[in-house]
């Protein structure tokens, strides 16, 4: 394989790895939200066209087969634009709001399918992606000491509000640029760096964390890695650090799950569970209660939005959902039904429909990805990127992050299509 250093980028390898690079400018300007569904469309375009054209390029040239797993995102991320019609219609809630609607689909649910598509198909390299993640991470570490200093400094949380938001979106805090937040009933700044809040921003921390340990160039792997540990602290995310124990150790796991080695170490760790089982599971709930307790507030919201979206979904639209978001009521601060939770969102707006549209591919492709860990070392990183979605779905949205967490998608679809592009490269021709 080509080195991550080989300056003879494709357009989108160029196209991918400038918009990374791009990250804090696109900030500033608040133009990350507008940012990330350009990108997804405009690199699917892309990869439609390799296709489209195929008949008349070289055989070495031509693109690789769509794999099945992705082809189980795009049609899951079609049901779900059908879920949200039927929704509409059973609803009435007319064709503006039918239209506005899909359009939040074009920019949220669609982009988890094309991402992966594309990672899967324009031979976007790995490489390319971490190295972009670790120089993102040189400039996070240049800007960290203003974010760190500015609520001491006595500047404003909010620097601006960007007239991008015109275009329209979730809400003004998609476009805002923010120092920084005073955490509520506490007092103490908290920071959300280029996200629109503080556990999202841990979200992004753990995929550049993840992307910055496969660097090979030592001293941008540290600068990436330093990078990401400084926005998953200062956000101050309790997912963020559970992540960051959980998931590289897991998806290693599944990479080494063919040495025998592994199985010889595996066999006194499974004793040792098996005798202090009572004992751990005494901890586990220990630490589940201090993991609630760390922000109770919040937690208890969490609780309430979930408790609030499935009673509803199951009492009044349980197959395609209500097709809008609604605002909760004062009991949860008046927070969006079913949000800060993926599958709660889509039983509420989706039904059983939209559930299923996304646990298919998802659970589909941890397992493809678990099944190939061992042998490709893109399957590996791609089961990483997906098991922090999987985490993610119990404390997010995906939907209204998917325009930041895009490399992960790509890096997905690269792990899917990791034996095809492998097999076409042990195939071509040796110079």
């Amino acid at each position: 394989m080509v080195a991550s250093t080989d300056p003879r980028h494709s357009a989108a390898e160029k196209i991918v790895a400038t918009s990374i690079k791009a990250t804090w400018f696109l900030w500033l300007i608040g133009g990350l939200y507008v940012a990330g569904p350009v990108l997804g469309w405009t690199l699917f375009g892309m990869a439609v066209w390799q296709y489209y054209s195929a008949s008349m390029m070289p055989p070495e040239q031509r693109p690789p087969v769509v794999p099945l797993t992705v082809w189980l995102w795009m049609l899951g991320m079609a049901a779900m634009l059908i879920a949200l019609w039927a929704g509409h219609s059973n609803y009435q809630l007319g064709t503006g709001a039918t239209i506005k609607s899909t359009i939040g689909w074009a920019k949220g649910w669609a982009l988890l399918a094309l991402f992966i598509f594309v990672g899967a198909t324009l031979r976007i390299r790995p490489e390319v992606i971490y190295r972009a993640m670790c120089q993102l991470g040189k400039q996070t570490l240049w800007l960290l000491p203003l974010f760190i200093a500015a609520p001491f400094l006595g500047l404003p949380e909010t620097l601006w509000v960007s007239p991008l938001k015109a275009i329209g979106g979730p809400g003004p805090e998609y476009f805002a640029t923010v120092l920084y937040t005073i955490e509520p009933g506490v007092g103490t700044p908290r920071w959300q760096f280029m996200a629109p809040w503080s556990p999202a921003a841990g979200m992004v921390a753990v995929i550049y964390i993840l992307c910055a340990i496969e660097e090979r160039n030592v001293k941008l792997k540290v600068i990436g890695i330093a990078a990401g540990l400084a926005i998953a602290l200062l956000s101050q995310s309790r997912l963020a650090l559970v992540a960051l124990a959980v998931v590289w150790p897991l998806a290693h796991s599944f990479a080494l799950i063919r040495r025998p080695a592994m199985w010889f170490a595996a066999a006194p760790l499974s004793l040792g569970i098996g005798l202090f089982a009572v004992s751990l599971m005494e901890k586990l709930n220990d630490f589940q209660a201090q993991f609630a307790g760390a922000r109770a507030d919040s937690s208890r919201v969490r609780a309430a939005l979930g408790r609030i979206a499935v009673e509803r979904w199951r009492n009044e639209a349980p197959i395609f959902g209500h097709g809008v978001v609604e605002r909760g009521p004062h009991l949860v601060e008046y927070m969006p039904i079913g949000s800060h939770h993926s599958w709660y969102g889509l039983l509420f707006v989706k039904g059983i429909v939209g559930l299923f549209a996304l646990a298919v591919p998802l659970i589909a492709t941890l397992v493809v990805l678990a099944v190939r860990a061992s042998a490709y070392p893109h399957a590996r990183v791609g089961l990483s990127m997906t098991i922090v979605l999987g985490l993610y779905t119990f404390g997010e949205n995906l939907e209204i992050l998917a325009y930041l967490f895009w490399p992960a998608l790509i890096l997905i679809g690269a792990g899917l299509a990791a034996p095809v592009v492998a097999q076409e490269a042990e195939s071509e021709p040796k110079n």
